[in-house]
């Protein structure tokens, strides 16, 4: 019996031409093999791998960088491709058609996402499989502009934020040992950061081929998050001793007993309110300073179109303040993880980012100019990162395990709503630098005003028996 063929003998038979065919195609398929494996090794560290964060911080990679690829399609018809007047108007109309109706739709979102924890896998896959059907509608009317690009803004919009709440909610159920909520947070968060930092110029790219690119690219990515969401860990779809939350109000008479019950009769089901104030004034800071996001983005897209920075075109403009915004938010989730060995309370973090936001927006007021705008962009970014995650902390710490995922889903919606009231308020302003930075100001002062105090006190008191354990920001 002849033996068998091994594949060196193989390798020595081929032809040179054959064989140099082979390295070359290794050459060529070794950088990316090795991307991929230095990736999966990163999102995978320290036990993320095994619980299932990693899947879920490669998941929102492409998240991030699907969103971020419709955004760009988005802004070259809805704000480059016309003159800065029909612009402002595209815009405002874009605010009204998309955002003003998620302020009534995203309250609902997190009560109908609790009435179907069992189906979280499902929900992030739908809102995946969603945006990619949007994203080839939106393909066909983005050459035109017309009203009906709009309706479909929203349905994407409407799923991002869907996603969103659902992935808040999903984190508790995939710590690693030894991490906590912040830090898991902060790791899906960076994810979400460096993937827009690379599909932003990849979709610039593809505009460049045509209009439709971005959006076509979009697709594909959202098709494969829709693939990775349905292989998430079943234990995401757990909601063993899950209850609901509420936001602000003081819950009444609990649900009735038995199969599925989410509370027992008479029990008042927690809420933020009841969980200590911490929580509540963490919200109030995070509130302002997710207004001033809002509010930047729209009123800079105007002013810095209108008068660019000295020496640059508007589009530059834009560039230098949104990378300058971008690297402070990932600088500032990279510090909440560098905070978790020296014990400072997330009450303080939050006082402090508000207080430094404000008087860096004073600033910028007093001496306004190209440089200062930067500055202020940079500086909002690191401190609302640092803000959230501290939020995150708190919430983890002083909202009982049963509604904590709930809880989360609530937080994310008021933040959005923010957004959306400091974006309406960027629109609305006349174009003057000093004024528009003047009223930056005062969103901030005002949040400072309602939540550092009350965060400081809270942090002065004292553990004890009706005082949980200070945490740590990671």
């Amino acid at each position: 019996m002849a033996a068998a063929r091994s594949p060196a003998r193989s390798e020595d038979h081929a032809g040179p031409l054959r064989r140099a065919g082979r390295k070359v195609g290794r050459v060529l398929h070794l950088p990316f093999t090795g991307t991929a494996r230095g990736i999966r090794k990163a999102t995978h560290a320290h036990g993320a791998g095994e619980s299932g964060l990693g899947k879920l911080i490669e998941l929102h990679a492409v998240n991030g960088a699907g969103d971020v690829m419709i955004t760009v399609a988005l802004a070259s018809t809805v704000f480059f491709s016309v003159p800065t007047d029909e612009a402002r108007g595209r815009v405002a109309l874009y605010l009204a058609i998309t955002m003003a109706p998620f302020t009534l739709l995203a309250p609902v979102i997190g009560p109908l996402l609790d009435r179907v924890p069992h189906g979280r896998r499902a929900a992030m896959a739908g809102a995946m499989l969603t945006r990619a059907v949007l994203a080839l509608v939106l393909s066909g009317l983005v050459a035109t502009g017309g009203i009906e690009l709009y309706p479909a803004a929203l349905g994407v919009l409407v799923a991002s934020k869907a996603y969103g709440v659902v992935r808040s909610a999903v984190v508790p159920r995939l710590l690693p040992p030894g991490f906590s909520l912040v830090k898991a947070n902060s790791r899906v968060t960076l994810a979400g950061l460096l993937a827009t930092g690379v599909a932003a110029p990849v979709g610039a790219g593809l505009h460049l081929l045509g209009t439709p690119y971005p959006l076509y690219g979009a697709c594909a990515l959202f098709l494969l998050g829709t693939f990775w969401a349905l292989r998430m860990p079943p234990k995401v779809d757990s909601a063993k001793g899950e209850r609901r939350a509420h936001l602000l109000a003081h819950g009444g008479k609990g649900e009735k007993g038995g199969k599925g019950s989410r509370g027992e009769k008479g029990e008042k089901p927690p809420n933020l309110r009841t969980v200590g104030p911490s929580v509540l004034h963490g919200l109030q800071a995070n509130a302002a300073q997710r207004m001033l996001s809002g509010f930047l983005i729209f009123f800079l897209a105007f002013l810095l179109r209108e008068h660019p920075l000295s020496g640059q075109s508007a589009a530059v403009s834009l560039g230098i303040v949104g990378v300058a915004a971008g690297v402070g938010n990932a600088c500032g989730t990279a510090v909440g993880s560098l905070l978790r060995d020296r014990g400072q309370g997330p009450e303080v973090i939050i006082a402090t980012m508000i207080s430094v936001v404000c008087g860096t927006a004073v600033l910028t007021a007093v001496f306004f100019g190209g440089v200062m705008v930067a500055v202020l962009g940079a500086v909002a970014g690191l401190t609302q990162a640092l803000s959230k995650l501290s939020l995150d902390a708190l919430i983890q710490r002083d909202v009982p395990e049963s509604v904590r995922t709930s809880a989360f889903a609530r937080s994310e919606t008021a933040l959005q709503m923010a957004w959306v009231v400091g974006g309406g308020i960027g629109i609305a302003l006349p174009l003057n630098g000093t004024l528009g930075m003047s009223v930056a100001a005062a969103i901030l002062a005002l949040g400072a005003a309602l939540a550092v105090r009350g965060l400081l006190a809270e942090a002065r008191r004292p553990p004890g028996p009706k005082n949980r354990p200070k945490a740590r920001v990671a």
